[in-house]
């Protein structure tokens, strides 16, 4: 069997699509619901339960993982507001139950493959290479970063690093993430906001010499993030912590252009004031170093922004919000 928490969520949910699509359902899904329709998620999908994440623990807590012939746990749960306050939460769910899970897997021998973030980068100062030596020199902005690399810094000082994989996404967007509110994808906002008004809105850019909606980011569709996950489910000798994006930075404006092109509206983008409470805290440039992946035999064709945003538009976006089945 397979386990993967936040299985209803964005990425989580893209991961079980692709393993139905591989013949594979024998797979347990674990997440924290809430108040929010992200159950939506799995009605397509094929699985044989679902718990909540603190019932979970208890099961985990009384051998669930040694009485059941588990193979390998995606650990995909965690809570990825940017804008989280709450430090306390942020431990909690982030830190503590990830260390909790880690360690009984490690325990039971089970694969352990966990969602770390480009997040715990910063400003990219010290750079975007996924090298585990280079760990301790980075500083996340936020919160959500800072636990994200709390875990990374655990799992190499406890010697974890050779028997588990880390997994450092960066902008991931596509199919699924409806529910996330404010913390959707630029794509999935921008076409909203295109389908009522005709228009977009991009930050103003706060670095001298970089016009406006040349912020860059390292954008990678979700299909792509999911089968680069996978690689290390069917690779069970490759561990350590790696990048998962395109090795690409790529424009906002560059984002969302096709957007206007799929829905045949001219282009019109407004751009704004960043408010302020996210201009020390916003990274206007990420670029994933993935010669590590690369290097570890990961070989399939990234897809290019234009036909991945295009792919989300037309298939999913303009199909009511259509859902990965």
């Amino acid at each position: 069997m397979i386990i993967v928490t936040g299985g209803s969520g964005f990425i989580g949910s893209a991961l079980i699509w692709r393993l139905n699509q591989m013949g594979i359902s024998d797979i347990i899904v674990v997440d924290h619901f809430g108040e929010n329709e992200k159950f939506k998620n799995l009605i397509p999908l094929k699985f044989i339960d679902v718990f909540d994440r603190e019932y979970f623990g208890s099961m985990v807590h009384e051998g669930f993982l040694k009485d059941n012939k588990i193979e390998t746990i995606y650990h995909l749960g965690a809570c990825s507001s940017t804008t989280m306050q709450d430090f306390n939460y942020l431990l909690h769910n982030n830190y503590e139950y990830s260390k909790f899970l880690c360690g009984n897997a490690v325990d039971n021998n089970i694969r352990f493959i966990y969602a770390s973030s480009a997040a715990t980068y910063g400003d990219g100062s010290n750079g975007y290479s996924d090298d585990e030596s280079q760990l301790e020199t980075l500083r996340p902005l936020n919160g959500y970063g800072y636990s994200k690399q709390l875990f990374d810094l655990w799992i190499k000082n406890n010697g974890f690093l050779d028997k588990v994989v880390g997994l450092k996404y960066f902008n991931v967007y596509g199919p699924n993430e409806y529910h996330k509110n404010d913390m959707r994808s630029v794509v999935s906002k921008s076409f909203d906001q295109i389908i009522e008004s005709k228009k977009t809105r991009l930050f103003k850019s706060t670095v001298n010499g970089m016009a406006d909606g040349e912020q860059k980011r390292d954008f990678i569709y979700v299909k792509d993030a999911v089968d680069m996950t996978l690689f290390f489910g069917e690779n069970k000798i490759i561990n350590g912590i790696y990048n998962i994006g395109t090795g690409n930075a790529n424009s906002f404006n560059s984002l969302v252009k096709p957007i206007f092109k799929s829905l045949g509206i001219k282009e019109n983008i407004e751009y704004f004031e960043m408010p302020e409470v996210l201009k020390n805290k916003y990274q206007s440039f990420t670029e994933a170093d993935i010669s590590k992946i690369r290097n570890a035999g990961y070989q399939k064709e990234i897809t290019d922004i234009t036909d991945a945003v295009t792919d989300y538009v037309s298939n999913y976006l303009n199909k009511e919000y259509s859902h990965l089945n």
